[in-house]
Formats: structure tokens, sequence, C-alpha cells
């Protein structure tokens, strides 16, 4: 009997451990780590922007041009630019201790905000078609716009760390 009294006993303690991990997965997130994986996922957002502007930048520092390339990526960044004014429309993290550069006027100016990464999306739109078209010299003419979209958004909504 002293061998089933301790089989109930760990039983007892496991069943007790799933009864409070399923309370406490029922409770969800904390609002802090609500914040934390609000802001990573805008840092994936741009992480994947960087990822894909590296190439053309590339290209045009004169590593090796293709123009397929700077098509897809381009068009890739369009497409993530119209994530931008989602992932910070997710959660307002300025009550929050989160590492970011987003600057907290970004809530406060969603339109002007929105509109800058539309542009973006709309400037990447317009250097993939003229990638498309194979001409170097063109292409990459075309990337001060697109960078300039870029750098429109960080003027107003990002920290300066230069």
């Amino acid at each position: 009997m002293p061998n089933q009294g301790r089989k109930i006993i760990i039983a007892a303690s496991v069943l007790s451990a799933l009864f409070a991990t399923s309370l406490s997965a029922e409770e969800g997130p904390t609002p802090e780590q609500q914040a934390v994986t609000a802001t990573e996922n805008r840092q994936a957002v741009f992480k994947l922007l960087a990822v894909n502007i590296g190439p053309i930048v590339g290209m045009a520092r004169g590593a090796p041009f293709d123009a397929a390339v700077a098509e897809r990526n381009a068009r890739r960044i369009a497409v993530l630019a119209t994530m931008i004014p989602e992932r910070f429309a997710a959660m307002d993290t300025r009550a929050f201790a989160v590492e970011t550069e987003a600057l907290p006027v970004i809530w406060e100016n969603p339109d002007d905000f929105a509109a800058k990464a539309a542009a973006l999306a709309e400037a990447a739109l317009t250097f993939a078609d003229t990638a498309a078209g194979g001409d170097q010299a063109a292409t990459l003419g075309g990337l001060r716009n697109l960078g300039g979209s870029c750098g429109n958004c960080h003027d107003s909504y990002r920290v300066d760390d230069e």
C-alpha cells in the first residue's frame, strides 16, 4: 500500500499541475507580453523589408545586376509595405517598455503613417515594373524614388539613430 499511496500523490500532483497550466493558458498573455509580441511582429516585417532591399542596394553599389531579382524583391517590398500600418494598428505599445525605434507619433497620425506606407508600396511596384524591362540604368535610376519612400517615413516615424 505505501507504493499505491505514492502513486496517488504523484497522480494528484500531475493533475494539479495540469489544472494550473490550463488555467494560466486560459488567462492568455499579459498586456506586456502582447506588447512584446506586437513589437516583434512589426520588427519582423522591417527585417523582411531589409532582406529584400539589400540585394537591390547591392546592385546599385556594383554587385552584378539581376533584373529578375530586382523585380521580385521590389514586388515583395510592395506587399510588405501594406503590412506596416496593419502591424502598428494591431496594438498601441506606447505604454509598455518595449525596445523599438518607432516613435510614439505613429499612433497619433495613423492616416499619414498609412499614406507613407502606401507610397512605399507604390514606389516599389513602379520600381518592379521598371526592373521587369531589364534595363539596368533605368532600374537602378529608380532606386532613388524607392529609397526616398523609405526615408520619408523614417524621417517622421522612426528614432533618428544616426
